[in-house]
């Protein structure tokens, strides 16, 4: 039965059938905004019953906590709404830093990629049309949170490119270059290749050094799972270190399988591509929603964050940032940090759990990683020197909120070690509003941390305090 059921039609009994069509009609509008008031109550209770039982950072570092799961009738739903920023204000930096705006008035930026010139590509995007993604009840309410929380615009659909030629960390020059993509959001540069992960497919642009737009509608490599549902529509890439091979990440379609397993073939993984040809294999699985990707500079290993599965509590399930092993399964949908075993997930597959990789490094429940750069030399602060910037786009699970921040995790022999530290916070404001919130994160040439904001439609460069 429908949540909105349609107006009666009228048959063949004339009048009658007529009069209950006009009633029916006229009752819509007080129907739906009862429903809506219902809705927003039991919004509101779900976020007052599922009380936090560990502070955050039991849930972060190499040895998280895991407490049982806990369940309700809808889920926790507590999310910041997007709101412009005000005027004068700006995200609130570490000790030692200073942060200025690169570029604002954007639309929507979510990626960042850094040319080797220095030019800083920007795709601005987002979610494509999913009309089979999260129907009925439930949906219904997350596509009005979501809306709320800034991911309900149209996607702009665009790459632009921001040049800043006099050095001054304002980009003067602003151009177009790309546009009429799907959903665009990885970017990678190979050679005279520029690869683009739309949400459909990598697509491959020629490019020279120092053009501003580029030059026809691209060469697709290779389509990449989307369809109706594409519930993670986000696929970034990135390049071997002797350019060979593409490594792209594709997300689950649901949060646990809930659409059934047919839903989910080849996605929660990343894929090997070879650049030239387009074949691929499925390089690791069990990632419910890899994004950042970056090669670990000491060890040339390849690192991703995840962002894990909802609804089993506040205090779980840790997203993530691990190293991927070749052939590796993480776990999605059976299981979580191991062999954890998710009932949910049907029918159970325990030959799957047992080969389930624990990662590596827990960032905490719900903080929704979604950026990953290792830092790189200069060093904005000698705290920063070793480590990844990991953009933290903010929760909506969780209550009190996590995330909203871009964090630093500190390494030393190859490996995460210690707890995060903050290197960009105040992106909610003091009554609960998202000011900003961060997605992408890249290290420019002279060091800077780069961050684009998607809700704050601006990306801010972090710099180290000149000294006296």
């Amino acid at each position: 039965m429908s949540l909105f059921p349609r107006c009666a039609t009228p048959g063949s009994d004339g009048a009658q059938g007529r009069r209950a069509h006009c009633e029916a009609h006229s009752g819509w509008s007080r129907s739906r905004h009862r429903v809506v008031a219902v809705i927003g109550t039991l919004c509101a209770l779900s976020a007052c019953t599922d009380p936090v039982s560990l502070p955050p950072e039991a849930g972060m570092g190499r040895s998280p906590t895991l407490p049982p799961p806990t369940s309700a009738l809808l889920p926790t739903v507590h999310i910041a709404p997007a709101q412009a920023w005000p005027a004068g204000t700006q995200p609130v930096p570490m000790n030692g830093l200073r942060v200025t705006a690169l570029a604002t008035g954007l639309d929507h930026p979510r990626w960042l990629l850094v040319l080797p010139n220095g030019d800083v590509l920007v795709a601005e995007s987002n979610a494509p049309p999913k009309p089979d993604d999260a129907n009925g009840i439930k949906g219904w309410v997350m596509k009005r949170v979501m809306k709320s929380a800034g991911a309900g615009v149209p996607s702009a659909n665009r790459i632009t490119l921001l040049r800043d030629a006099d050095g001054d960390g304002i980009a003067e020059t602003r151009t177009t270059f790309a546009a009429d993509l799907n959903s665009p959001f990885g970017m990678a540069l190979v050679g005279n290749a520029l690869y683009v992960a739309n949400t459909d497919a990598v697509l491959r642009f020629d490019y020279t050094p120092g053009q501003t737009s580029l030059v026809g509608p691209g060469t697709r490599l290779i389509d990449l799972p989307a369809g109706p549902i594409n519930h993670h529509w986000t696929k970034n890439l990135i390049a071997s270190p002797d350019g060979s091979k593409l490594y792209v990440t594709v997300g689950s379609n649901s949060n646990v399988a809930e659409s059934g397993m047919t839903a989910e073939a080849g996605r929660a993984a990343i894929w090997e591509v070879d650049r030239l040809t387009g074949t691929h294999r499925v390089f690791a699985s069990g990632l419910r929603n890899p994004n950042g990707l970056s090669w670990q500079p000491d060890t040339g290993a390849l690192w991703t964050v995840v962002n894990e599965r909802d609804e089993l509590g506040n205090d779980l399930v840790p997203d993530y940032l691990t190293s991927v092993k070749d052939s590796a399964f993480y776990g999605w949908p059976y299981s979580y940090f191991g062999q954890n075993v998710d009932v949910r997930a049907q029918p159970p597959r325990p030959d799957l759990v047992a080969q389930a990789v624990a990662p590596d490094y827990a960032l905490g429940s719900h903080v929704a990683p979604l950026g990953m750069a290792f830092a790189t030399s200069p060093a904005l602060v000698p705290a920063l020197a070793s480590g990844a910037y990991v953009g933290e786009h903010g929760s909506w699970n969780r209550k009190p909120r996590s995330g909203y921040k871009v964090v630093f995790v500190p390494f030393a022999n190859g490996q995460p070690v210690g707890l995060p530290v903050d290197v960009l916070t105040g992106f909610v404001s003091p009554d609960g509003k998202a000011w900003g919130r961060p997605v992408g994160v890249a290290v420019d040439p002279r060091g800077a941390l780069l961050v684009a904001d998607d809700v704050g439609n601006t990306v801010w460069r972090v710099t180290g305090t000149p000294g006296p």
